[in-house]
């Protein structure tokens, strides 16, 4: 069997997925597969969204669809993987268990948001003014270089230096959530080994029996009250076995905001990754 680039497997799933070829290690048979079950997780909550995982040790993708697993959308609170990177390599955080943002007094919908954070906690709550505030000190021009160095999505942060990820022209697709990903969980990622140990130390976990999910979650239109558009994205580990993985979906009613997580352990379920 010839040994291609595992971004060739990707590329096999949508031709909008041009990975770069340091994503992932040239040693992978090409291995990928759309299996239908997985949309119809969504269908059958009465949503639409598209499930990719990246089982590491099988160097199998599996996506629930072709089209919208390579369409590029606004991360939403997603991005903070990237921006707390961003963060500790540029000395905006230095520790983040000490640094504390302070609460601006603001009172927001958001209960857990009207508090003083550091890092740890403020991606825990998804605090959006935090992370709008530790973007504003990194300023356009570093951001800008963090985003390209780190070749996230299509790298365009116009729309406002704390707005850009949320309603500006920063798009991803959960293919290129998928590589992101996996360069953290691997410390591959184009800067220091120590901001890439605290982010992913920091990365909210949930239990499922006896695997573990390290994953953030993004909601659009949070802040507003007005959800539209649904993330997790993250890694699963089930004994030594991982599994990459991004989800997102339509989340236009309030009670399919908590479903993300349920379908993605249900997607990683059925994927036999927990």
């Amino acid at each position: 069997m010839p040994v291609i680039h595992r971004r060739h497997a990707l590329g096999l799933l949508t031709a909008a997925s041009l990975l770069p070829s340091r994503s992932f290690a040239d040693i992978a048979p090409q291995r990928s597969e759309i299996r239908e079950s997985l949309a119809k997780r969504f269908t059958d909550d009465g949503t639409v969204g598209t499930f990719v995982g990246y089982k590491v040790d099988d160097y199998l993708i599996i996506a629930s669809d072709k089209n919208r697993s390579g369409e590029g959308r606004l991360p939403a609170s997603t991005f903070k993987i990237a921006n707390s990177l961003i963060a500790l390599e540029t000395g905006v955080v230095q520790d983040p268990d000490k640094d504390v943002f302070k609460w601006d007094g603001v009172k927001r919908p958001i209960e857990a948001w009207n508090r003083d954070h550091t890092m740890r906690t403020a991606i825990a709550a998804s605090a959006v003014p935090v992370y709008q505030e530790i973007a504003r000190r990194i300023g356009q021009e570093r951001m800008q270089k963090y985003v390209d160095l780190l070749d996230y999505g299509n790298r365009n942060i116009g729309g406002g230096i704390d707005q850009f990820w949320l309603t500006g022209d920063l798009r991803i697709d959960p293919l290129r959530q998928v590589d992101f990903v996996d360069r953290l969980r691997r410390g591959v990622l184009p800067i220091s080994k120590r901001s890439q140990d605290l982010v992913r130390d920091i990365l909210p976990v949930t239990k499922v029996g006896d695997s573990m999910i390290r994953a953030k979650s993004g909601l659009l239109g949070a802040e507003r009250g007005q959800p539209s558009l649904g993330w997790m994205v993250g890694w699963a580990e089930k004994a030594s076995a991982q599994t990459v993985f991004a989800l997102n979906m339509d989340c236009v009613e309030p009670r399919l905001i908590p479903e993300r997580m349920m379908l993605t352990q249900t997607c990683l379920r059925d994927i036999e990754a927990i």
